[in-house]
């Protein structure tokens, strides 16, 4: 098949949803597809200010005097066809049998391509209720696209909406990167967190349950990671910004337990491979996380935007080591299910089925 993924702009930094499209992208380049990907500078919908929609002809019209550089956070396969447009036009669209909108920004446009761009599907990656209005999200729904949700939480969401054209692809996780090189025991009391300037995130709530623990346990280790520190941080806590993957996993292997602070998640890939590396992972319930986290069965799931509650799931940890054993080991099998093979197999036959 020739397939077209499209991008809202260009990530500088690893970013969860690019980073799904790049897996898929590769994957299927391996199984002889014919893959592209085109990342559009600008994305506007019908319901722009006026601003946008006149700094965008300005835009597009010096656009072509940038080049943009090559992805350094993700090795993009050379099979891949990268494509660099001013906006999603359909002169800069390549035919093809199918193409996916990857978000919110980019469904409109891809309902406006004609036939010869090829079937139209939307993969939904999250739910972003500040990122824009609830009815502009749920207006992009009921767009004529087949719907890809990453997570029965999305999926939910969507049908709850009124949307029966819905099919549920977990994201998977590459074993072969992330995974077990210490053993879940006699590993530092180290916890580590994704330090995130994104306001769904949560960091500062992430800080405050850290912070709480501390004062019992100042023995604590703490390591955050991200794309960008966006504000000064505890002397207490150690920042690694844009740790190459290598690192991370290393990281996550010399720590007992992964928080996450989220608000909501579409699927939450950061604890995933946490879990996959031996972490106990600490989390808020931010919905998407339960396509693979379960409370006192695989992880502790709290409310979100409750720091308190976070510190004491941590503090148990601390305190309990046997249950510490117990989740991270649960949480390693569980998550072992999950392998991009399967999401693969299943794209792609979505992609076929009539």
């Amino acid at each position: 098949m020739r397939i077209t993924f499209v991008l809202p702009g260009w990530a500088r930094f690893p970013v969860g949803g690019f980073k799904v499209v790049y897996e898929y992208a590769n994957r299927l380049s391996e199984k002889r597809h014919d893959v592209s990907i085109v990342h559009s500078l600008i994305t506007c919908p019908r319901q722009v200010s006026i601003v946008k929609k006149i700094a965008a002809p300005i835009i597009s019209g010096i656009s072509h005097l940038f080049e943009l550089p090559k992805v350094s956070w993700f090795d993009i396969s050379p099979k891949v066809k990268i494509v660099i447009s001013p906006n999603l036009n359909e002169k800069f669209i390549p035919e093809g049998d199918v193409i996916v909108a990857t978000a919110w920004r980019t469904a409109e446009w891809v309902a406006r391509q004609p036939s010869t761009k090829g079937r139209k599907f939307y993969l939904m990656q999250d739910f972003y209720p500040w990122l824009a209005s609830k009815e502009e999200l749920e207006a992009t729904w009921h767009l004529p696209l087949k719907k890809l949700v990453v997570s029965h939480w999305l999926h939910d969401k969507v049908t709850h909406a009124g949307r029966t054209d819905v099919t549920v692809i977990p994201n998977g996780i590459d074993h072969q990167i992330f995974r077990l090189l210490n053993d879940f025991a006699g590993r530092p009391p180290r916890v580590t967190m994704l330090f995130s300037p994104v306001n769904y995130k949560a960091s500062d709530d992430g800080l405050q349950a850290l912070e709480i623990c501390r004062k019992q346990h100042p023995e604590l280790i703490v390591s955050l990671f991200g794309p960008t520190l966006f504000k000064k941080i505890p002397d207490w806590a150690t920042y690694q910004r844009n740790i190459p993957v290598a690192r991370l996993v290393e990281l996550f292997n010399l720590s007992r337990i992964y928080l996450c602070s989220s608000i909501a998640e579409g699927f939450a890939l950061p604890p995933a491979e946490a879990m996959a590396c031996g972490c106990a992972v600490v989390s808020t319930d931010c919905g998407g996380i339960r396509e693979y986290a379960e409370h006192e069965i695989n992880a502790l799931l709290s409310p979100p935007k409750d720091p308190q509650a976070l510190a004491q799931n941590i503090l148990r940890l601390l305190e309990d080591d046997n249950l510490r054993l117990r989740l991270a080991r649960t949480g390693y099998k569980k998550i072992q299910e999950f392998t991009w093979e399967k999401a693969v197999k299943k794209l792609e036959a979505t992609f076929t089925e009539e």
